[in-house]
């Protein structure tokens, strides 16, 4: 009990300092928190926002990829862990749109070694209980802050408004699947024994915007269960 509740008390400490750590856009948070994880975080004011993509390049200025594109880019508190960086040392940077077409970037920054947080927090966070990546640990009669969505890197939904598909890419093969769902997890459809590690889903097949849910499997095995959302454009 005692271990459980010195858990709690960590992910409670450590969440609250990541949101507390948040920069309001155009600025944004960078930390790299070791095991090849960055953070991008952020809070957003603008009433107006239409899209939010995360940027990475190997030079400041030039090169710049797109990684991820928000899902909902009005939440006000977000961020994404990136997890493929080829080093710590890239540049990061944010796309905003907003209405009638005006856009702006953030300056481009490197990820800050976030070494007071390791110091004050010694347990890592990869050894806390595996739960549903959508949900948070709860204390009873105690509501943790939310989180900021974070969208899952296997299944994303993409500037297009298609439904993206990018699966790791390992050296042995392994049979995917993916199961869709509603948000009040009635079943939609499956896709069996994935052939491409990368491809999209026409939107017109989930008859309508809002969030989605989605289990991807690993030769059998469930990989990740999370959720993503549509735009109301269709």
């Amino acid at each position: 009990m005692k271990k459980l509740n010195f858990l709690l008390l960590f992910f409670t400490l450590f969440v609250c300092t990541l949101l507390q750590a948040q920069d309001t856009l155009p600025k944004f948070s960078l930390k790299n928190v070791g095991n090849n994880r960055i953070i991008i975080g952020w809070g957003n004011n603008f009433t107006n926002i239409r899209q939010i993509s995360i940027q990475r390049s190997f030079d400041s200025l030039t090169g710049y990829k797109t990684i991820l594109t928000v899902p909902d880019p009005t939440t006000p508190q977000n961020g994404y862990v990136d997890t493929k960086a080829t080093n710590s040392r890239m540049f990061y940077r944010i796309y905003i749109l907003l209405e009638k077409g005006v856009f702006l970037f953030s300056d481009a920054k490197r990820p800050v070694l976030d070494t007071i947080r390791r110091a004050d927090f010694p347990p890592r966070i990869d050894k806390l209980p595996t739960v549903d990546s959508v949900a948070v640990p709860q204390v009873t009669n105690t509501k943790p802050k939310p989180v900021g969505f974070v969208p899952s890197i296997y299944v994303y939904t993409n500037r297009d408004g298609y439904v993206r598909i990018s699966l790791p890419d390992d050296e042995k093969p392994k049979k995917y699947s993916i199961k869709f769902f509603e948000e009040n997890e009635n079943f939609l459809f499956e896709i069996k024994e994935i052939k491409e590690k990368d491809f999209k889903i026409d939107k017109t097949n989930f008859y309508h915007a809002g969030w989605f849910r989605f289990e991807l499997y690993e030769d059998g095995k469930l990989l990740e269960k999370h959720k993503f959302y549509l735009e109301k454009d269709f």
